[in-house]
């Protein structure tokens, strides 16, 4: 299932820190790798590592600006996330509500006693 494997790749790059931190800044909009290694102590290679990871994982992508090549969040990596984190909280939800539903059953035989 290639839903899957992006799935599994995408949660991958986020294992590290540094890349997380690059998803962060390009949240705020696109970057070129020279504005991205700005804030970091490694060379421009190395995050030229980093964004190749995150472009395999299809997280982010970049575009041709005459001789730059600009990053930015790529829509379908982050929303299939986001879809999968949904149904995961759906399903929190749905034991939560279960939970409640326990504990008021538990409540009311001592609301009858008291009377």
């Amino acid at each position: 299932m290639n839903f899957a494997l992006n799935l599994d790749g995408a949660f991958s790059a986020l294992a590290d820190p540094t890349r997380r931190a690059i998803l962060a800044r390009l949240a705020k909009g696109e970057a070129t790798v020279s504005e991205l290694a700005d804030p970091f102590d490694m060379t421009q290679p190395a995050i030229s590592q980093h964004l190749k990871v995150l472009e395999e994982a299809g997280l982010i992508s970049q575009r041709a600006e005459g001789t730059k090549r600009p990053r930015r969040l790529e829509r379908a990596g982050i929303e299939a996330m986001d879809e999968w984190l949904a149904m995961l909280r759906k399903g929190l939800e749905k034991s939560y509500e279960r939970l409640d539903d326990v504990l008021a059953a538990m409540e009311k035989p001592k609301k009858e006693k008291r009377r």
